[in-house]
């Protein structure tokens, strides 16, 4: 038994590199092998970039820098920070969205009452539940993973992350 040390290394939005992959079967270009530190450092604020994609459901990428408007879904989502520091803060809507897939804007100020709010660090994660609207907030850039259904808020960018 080998006692060679392993380092796992975290990438963040200031540092980070791509990786690469050795394609076995098919082409390169049906592979999305995606950096999403490299697809947050590319992306506006809040731009709800899919980097993974199954049936309809997506995992998106988002660059969390400063104040997101505020956010609604018609079902359960989940998100994870995986650098920086953001606050979720939470209304409990008195007009619950209902309808659609996906993330919805909720407008400048929904009519709710306030939930409380979660610190996410890194590798924190939080449930986005259904019937509330949340905000994301960040005083320095960082990055989050949403894993939602496809929406009107997706954004696709297969042909600048994809492997060419």
């Amino acid at each position: 038994m080998s006692n060679a040390a392993f380092r796992t290394v975290f990438g963040s939005l200031d540092d980070h590199r791509k990786g690469s992959i050795e394609i076995i079967q098919g082409e390169a270009r049906h592979y999305a092998f995606s950096n999403i530190f490299e697809v947050a450092a590319k992306s506006a604020p809040y731009e709800k970039v899919v980097v993974g994609l199954n049936l309809g459901y997506v995992i998106e990428t988002l660059r969390a820098e400063g104040q997101s408007p505020w956010y609604s879904c018609a079902h359960d989502e989940f998100v994870i920070s995986v650098d920086g520091e953001v606050r979720v803060d939470f209304l409990k809507l008195d007009q619950p969205l209902t309808e659609g897939e996906g993330t919805q804007l909720a407008g400048e100020q929904p009519k709710g009452r306030p939930m409380g709010y979660v610190l996410l660090k890194r590798g924190h994660q939080a449930l986005l539940p259904v019937g509330c609207a949340y905000r994301f907030e960040s005083a320095r850039p960082g990055v989050l993973l949403l894993q939602t259904i496809k929406g009107p808020l997706s954004v696709e960018k297969w042909a600048d992350i994809c492997l060419k």
